[in-house]
C-alpha cells in the first residue's frame, strides 16, 4: 500500500512549489485544486449541477464556471459556499480516489490547499506536511504572481486556516520564508527520500 501524504499550506506558501518538487523525487502528486478546476472547465461534471444551484449568470461564455463571480460571491456570502462545496467536494473526491488508484508510485501526494480544513482528510493520508510561511510572505507572493490587491488576497487569507491550526495538523513543517530555492530542494529530498525509506 502506498504511503499518502497530504500536502497543505496557505495561499502563497509556496506549496504548489513543494508539489513539483517531490514529484521530480518520483512521488505521485495529485492536485486537487487541479481537480476542481478540471470540473469546472466547458463539459466538466460540475458544471450543470452549478447552473442549477446558482443560476447561468455563473458560467461564462464558454461553458465554464465564472471563477471571479463565483469567487465575490462565496467570499461575501458563506452559505453560498457550502453549496458549491456540497456540489464539487463529492466530484473532487471522487475522481481523487480514481486518481489514486491508478498511481504506481510507493508515495502519493495529496495536494489539498484546505486539508487542514477539512473533517475527513486527515483520516485519508498516513502524514501531513504542511507549507509555512509569514503572512507578509504571503501576500507579496500573490500580489507578484497574481495582481490581487492586498484587501483580496487578505481575504482569502482570513477565510483559510490560520498558520497554528495548519502546524497543529503536521507531521512535518516547511518553513518557506527567507530562504533559497536550493535549500528548500534540500529540506523536500530529504523528507522524500525518508518517506520512500518508510514506503518500501
Amino acid at each position: 500500500m502506498p504511503l499518502r501524504i497530504g500536502l497543505t499550506g496557505g495561499i502563497g506558501s509556496g506549496k504548489s512549489t513543494v508539489a513539483a518538487l517531490l514529484a521530480a523525487c518520483g512521488a505521485s502528486v495529485i492536485d486537487t485544486d487541479a481537480i476542481a478546476r478540471e470540473l469546472t472547465l466547458p463539459g466538466g461534471t460540475a458544471i450543470e449541477p452549478i447552473r442549477t444551484t446558482f443560476g447561468a449568470d455563473f458560467i461564462d461564455a464558454r461553458g465554464a464556471l465564472d471563477r471571479a463571480r463565483m469567487r465575490s460571491l462565496a467570499f461575501g456570502d458563506p452559505s453560498a459556499k457550502r453549496r458549491l462545496e456540497t456540489i464539487l467536494h463529492p466530484l473532487i473526491g471522487a475522481e481523487t480516489e480514481r486518481r489514486a488508484a491508478q498511481a504506481t508510485s510507493p508515495v502519493l501526494v495529496f495536494d489539498v490547499p484546505l486539508l487542514a480544513e477539512s473533517t475527513t482528510w486527515r483520516s485519508r493520508v498516513h502524514k501531513v506536511l504542511v507549507v509555512d510561511c509569514s503572512e507578509a510572505t504571503q501576500i507579496a507572493r500573490v500580489q507578484a504572481r497574481s495582481g490581487w490587491d492586498r484587501a483580496t488576497i487578505e481575504g482569502v487569507i482570513a477565510q483559510q486556516a490560520s498558520r497554528a491550526t495548519r502546524r497543529a495538523c503536521a507531521d512535518a513543517v516547511l518553513f518557506n520564508d527567507g530562504i533559497t530555492s536550493e535549500a528548500l530542494d534540500a529540506q523536500v529530498r530529504a523528507l522524500a527520500a525518508h518517506w520512500f525509506a518508510t514506503a518500501s
